[in-house]
């Protein structure tokens, strides 16, 4: 097959969050199976990471990259506003490039690169998939303008889509109440790539970095820093369940301008403030360091579609504590960490608990991989070929 993933943000712009991650090891999984990948996204400003791992060259519609038998269509950027990108030289591309594919995949909602790309699929008889990655029902800022998407281009981009991937059980329920025909809807969870984390740098080189001592219980937080992650819930928590010993270290790229100094208001207001460590974002082998040293992970989100950092933390061997909000509950619940509601005194206890009751803490442990071990990028990635089979096969019949 030859397929086009279309994403408003693609490595190296990993503070982007995880669609980065999710799209990248998809393409990469499917480019191993002896399928032609390119990635078409854009320019967030490439010219700036120079030298970095990523090399790129110039090409008719901005920049250029070809890894790990991926190839990658950086579409010059001429204006942004927060994700929204204008990409014009996205009309050329599809007109001279566009027919060449089987088959596109669109990941996320509120862009113009979807919309635009899906004009020329529909024109041009190719089919397409859609991966809202939890954003059809708006639940971030914003919400007048993406109501006015939905009324606007984005009812003919979703209408006409051949298949619609959700990423949970929780959001598969939350599109057929939406009016999703069930004919449409798959479920492909996220995943994780386990042998990025079966070879751990030894543990304490991230206490021994920040001055934490080897016994003191050391609470993950790793996402981005906006609103509905609930880090200010788990500061107030953490405050609660670990009052004289303990350090949380929330981890992450500020999401939300301003967000980071409210949480440090939250841990001072709190009296952790001593106690409670912003790294900002951590990639790579630091972040690696930093899961090495964990004892806990938690993410008291009041929505997330599944929760990528969980699953790594579970990888690692790291029981979790996550909210019913999160659409990785059912790998999560009874196996490899607590679930509870998005509340501060549910997360207090829910902390305390795992602290202090080690047999617990020993068999969610022990559970931890075997819940992981569902999430292989190349388990994941085999499935996505047969929901693009099934399209293909499909649109052929229909035509």
């Amino acid at each position: 097959m030859r397929v086009l993933k279309v994403v408003q943000a693609y490595y190296p712009f990993q503070e982007k969050g995880g669609p980065v991650v999710k799209v990248r090891a998809l393409a990469r999984g499917l480019a191993r199976r002896g399928h032609e990948v390119t990635v078409l996204t854009a320019d967030l400003g490439l010219r700036a990471l120079q030298g970095s791992n990523t090399e790129v060259e110039r090409c008719e519609w901005g920049w250029r990259s070809k890894q790990d038998g991926v190839e990658a269509i950086y579409l010059s950027t001429l204006g942004h506003y927060r994700a929204l990108t204008l990409n014009p030289r996205v009309i050329g591309f599809c007109r001279a490039s566009l027919g060449r594919f089987d088959l596109v995949h669109f990941y996320g909602l509120y862009d113009l690169l979807g919309p635009a790309v899906s004009y020329f699929c529909r024109r041009q008889n190719v089919p397409y998939v859609v991966e809202p990655m939890g954003m059809y029902r708006p639940i971030d800022r914003s919400f007048r303008l993406k109501l006015l998407w939905h009324r606007s281009i984005g009812n003919t981009f979703w209408r006409n889509a051949a298949e619609i991937v959700a990423t949970s059980e929780m959001e598969q329920q939350e599109l057929l109440a939406d009016g999703v025909p069930p004919a449409k809807l798959v479920v492909r969870y996220n995943g994780i790539d386990p042998d990025s984390f079966t070879s751990l740098p030894r543990r304490g080189g991230f206490r021994a970095k920040w001055h934490i001592p080897p016994e003191e219980p050391l609470i993950l937080f790793l996402s981005r820093l906006i609103p509905r992650k609930g880090a200010d819930i788990l500061i107030e928590a953490f405050a609660r369940a670990c009052p004289e010993a303990g350090r949380l270290v929330i981890a992450g790229p500020e999401g939300e301008p301003g967000y980071r100094a409210y949480l440090e208001k939250c841990a001072k207001e709190s009296g952790v403030e001593a106690r409670v460590l912003f790294t900002g974002a951590v990639y790579d082998e630091e972040k690696k360091a930093l899961l090495a040293d964990a004892d806990l992970f938690a993410l008291p989100s009041r929505y997330e579609n599944f929760a990528n950092a969980a699953a790594e933390a579970m990888a690692c061997g790291i029981p979790v504590v996550i909210t019913d909000a999160c659409g990785i509950r059912s790998l999560v619940e009874g196996r490899a960490g607590l679930v509870i509601p998005a509340e501060k005194g549910a997360l207090a206890d829910a902390l305390g608990k795992l602290i202090h009751d080690k047999g617990l803490y020993a068999r969610l442990k022990e559970g931890c991989h075997r819940a992981a071990d569902q999430l292989s990028w190349d388990r994941l990635s085999e499935q996505m070929e047969g929901y693009y089979a099934e399209v293909l096969a499909t649109s052929h019949g229909a035509h």
